[in-house]
């Protein structure tokens, strides 16, 4: 099917003003950031990126971080998702920064398990977010309870509250795209089509299936052999339940990656994106959170402008230009197809100009 959401590729092609800047050796500002509200959790997914952060109950402090939203919008951040190495609705304060964030101009997302996700946050917020996605792993309760390790009554709830969000929407007119994303894993391929069957049914947009990529720093490793080589045949299993109103993406593609070698040699990307985590500090990118190598500073000591522009950046920048070996970073990152595209802007390729 058609990628309309473009969920295995990338964006970068619509920022063409940035991009020739960054072509042209300019210092520019990040398209796109990932915010995390809170360190801690109210589940312990089996495959999660971030156990070895260890759920910290810690939050992001609201009035720095409204400070920091109000530059990054003067300074062209276009984008923001919530999300992170925690659950974001148990920050007391997210309903107040999703819709500042919109406020001052930039395009708003979450990424939730959707456990608090009631109709109060919905009639509150929906209305501020570009999209929503739920992290949904099972289509029964126990397997549920098994994957999110909670208790299995929480399937349920979820479940009700992507309903009333769907139907928040609806009624209010919101363009808020509600999606889910599902990890395959061994313990639940055999339920896709038994929650695509309830999402479609309850109003969802979209239904992603992805599969679990390993975190360099992860210390889970129930996962570490899993080959999708056994799963790709699955896609076809999925065709007759869209329609025009329920996409599933199957992310076939970013699948058969995970044993591919990277076609580029450096990351490009950093310039473009950065990610702040619930103790204030930003960072590279999610397969370097917690690691002080690759932190450019805190929002809570320094401004946006400081960070971006000072002396610690540079340098994280100049080693991983000159040191990183891309072949030893995490797989399929977030920055991947951004650093294909880019890195062929960089090494074109002869006869450019017959197109």
């Amino acid at each position: 099917m058609m990628d309309r959401l473009r969920i295995d590729n990338h964006k970068l092609i619509y920022h063409v003003d940035r991009v020739k800047k960054w072509l042209d050796g300019e210092s520019i500002y990040p398209i796109y950031m990932e915010i995390s509200p809170s360190g801690a959790c109210n589940q312990r997914c089996s495959f999660c990126a971030f156990d070895y952060l260890k759920y910290k109950v810690r939050f992001i402090n609201t009035k720095k971080l409204l400070v920091f939203l109000s530059d990054a919008a003067r300074l062209g951040v276009k984008s923001i998702m919530y999300a992170g190495e925690g659950e974001p609705l148990l920050h007391k304060d997210i309903k107040e920064m999703i819709n500042y964030t919109k406020k001052v101009g930039i395009d708003t997302a979450l990424a939730t398990n959707g456990v608090l996700l009631d109709g109060d946050f919905s009639e509150g917020c929906l209305g501020s977010l570009s999209w929503l996605r739920f992290s949904i792993n099972a289509g029964t309760n126990k397997t549920y309870a098994k994957i999110h390790r909670c208790k299995p009554q929480v399937f349920d709830v979820v479940i009700k509250n992507i309903e009333t969000a769907v139907k928040i929407k609806k009624r209010k007119k919101y363009p808020c795209a509600i999606g889910i994303q599902f990890i395959l894993l061994p313990e639940n391929y055999k339920e896709i089509k038994r929650l695509a069957i309830t999402l479609k049914r309850i109003g969802a947009d979209y239904l992603t299936i992805k599969p679990f990529i390993r975190h360099p720093s992860q210390k889970s490793k129930i996962y570490n052999n899993l080959n999708y080589d056994n799963f790709i045949y699955l896609n076809e299993n999925f065709q007759r339940l869209q329609s025009d109103d329920f996409d599933i993406y199957f992310r076939a593609h970013c699948m058969e990656k995970l044993n591919a070698d990277r076609s580029y040699r450096k990351c490009f990307g950093l310039p473009f994106f950065a990610e702040v985590t619930s103790d204030g500090n930003m960072y590279t990118c999610g397969p370097y959170l917690g690691n002080k190598r690759f932190c450019y500073g805190n929002i809570y000591r320094n401004s946006f402008k400081e960070i971006w522009n000072g002396k610690k950046r540079k340098q994280i920048l100049k080693m991983v230009n000159k040191k990183l070996d891309v072949a030893q970073c995490m797989k399929s990152c977030r920055l991947d197809e951004i650093n294909k595209y880019l890195w062929e802007l960089k090494n074109p390729p002869p006869h450019v100009n017959f197109i």
